[in-house]
């Protein structure tokens, strides 16, 4: 009886410790990993992290980039593209922070929207970083940051070359 107990405390101490968690203005929220989206075009790393939580009234998605200028912000209209071709709009709430040389915008998803998200695939993001642009700068502009997990593959490799983002976001409602 006894080693059943501490079996069934270190599974839920494994589970809960794996689990991923968005903080956002002092609430905590179920979300998935954090996804390396690439992003070529963006010179200072070719990446974007995303990551989606799970709301009461829907979802919250994140999406931050290195930057060299804590004052640029991503802000505007973000699309979020999805496999089957359609499109999630998301507007500009203002929601942004600075963390760790990273900038951080997160926005919002509905309720039918994140449904959606559960059973189709993002394909892509498309964002705005704005800043100074008093001076050349590389890292402002519109950006598509797709879902893939490296630049290069090879024929032979056969391994899924994406993020599973449905699979991942269905996960957050079991």
């Amino acid at each position: 009886m006894i080693r059943i107990l501490l079996c069934f405390l270190l599974t839920s101490f494994v589970l809960s410790a794996t689990a991923q968690t968005l903080t956002l203005k002092g609430k905590t929220y179920p979300a998935t990993d954090s996804w390396d989206f690439i992003c070529e075009q963006y010179a200072l790393n070719g990446s974007a992290k995303v990551q989606i939580a799970k709301t009461d009234k829907g979802g919250l998605l994140q999406l931050s980039v290195e930057t060299a200028n804590p004052t640029n912000v991503i802000s505007g209209t973000v699309y979020v593209f999805l496999t089957d071709h359609s499109t999630i709009t998301c507007s500009d709430k203002g929601i942004r922070e600075v963390k760790d040389g990273q900038i951080i915008s997160y926005y919002m998803f509905t309720a039918a929207e994140m449904n959606k998200l559960k059973k189709v695939e993002i394909e892509s993001i498309h964002f705005n970083i704005k800043g100074d642009g008093k001076r050349f700068n590389s890292q402002l502009g519109n950006f598509t940051a797709v879902n893939r997990k490296a630049y290069f593959a090879t024929a032979f490799d056969k391994s899924k070359k994406s993020h599973d983002t449905a699979a991942a976001i269905s996960k957050l409602y079991q």
